[in-house]
């Protein structure tokens, strides 16, 4: 009997030794996703390396909804590459909301140095790491708004 309580004891130490020190959780979707569309929006929005940005997260076959750009990766990095390298473009993120499957990205936009620009409210679906679908809503930027913190 004393053998066998000795092997328990053996075992109920190599075991606690066997595992990890600080196991941490896995992350959540939500937080897999934030790193993803944090580092996309990164590539895209402040590099406006759209190509590379869609390369990496982009799914060949994702679904566009917006009624100016055909579905696919290639039809969308065809349609905005040029409005990302027009003289004076840029694209300033507000907020990045991520939650799940789904995220959102706030921006103040400006294709080219005319004009006030808009605010812009990109919605992306994710998929195993990927960016499947996307819809967006636009709002021109007024000259004289009544409300100064209308858009953002």
């Amino acid at each position: 009997m004393k053998m066998l309580g000795r092997i328990a004891a053996c075992l109920a130490v190599a075991a606690f030794l066997a595992a990890p020190l600080s196991a941490k959780p896995a992350p959540s979707l939500t937080e897999r996703n934030r790193a993803i569309i944090t580092d996309f929006a990164h590539l895209f929005y402040d590099k406006r390396d759209v190509r590379a940005a869609f390369a990496k997260y982009v799914a060949p076959d994702y679904i566009q909804h917006n009624a100016n750009i055909l579905d696919g990766r290639d039809a969308a990095i065809a349609a905005l590459e040029p409005m990302f390298r027009q003289e004076g473009s840029r694209f300033e993120i507000k907020r990045i909301v991520v939650d799940g499957d789904m995220a959102v990205v706030h921006l103040h936009g400006r294709a080219g140095a005319a004009g006030n620009g808009g605010t812009v409210a990109d919605i992306y679906r994710l998929k195993g790491g990927k960016i499947v679908e996307h819809w967006d809503i636009l709002q021109p930027i007024a000259d004289k708004p009544l409300n100064s913190h209308a858009y953002f």
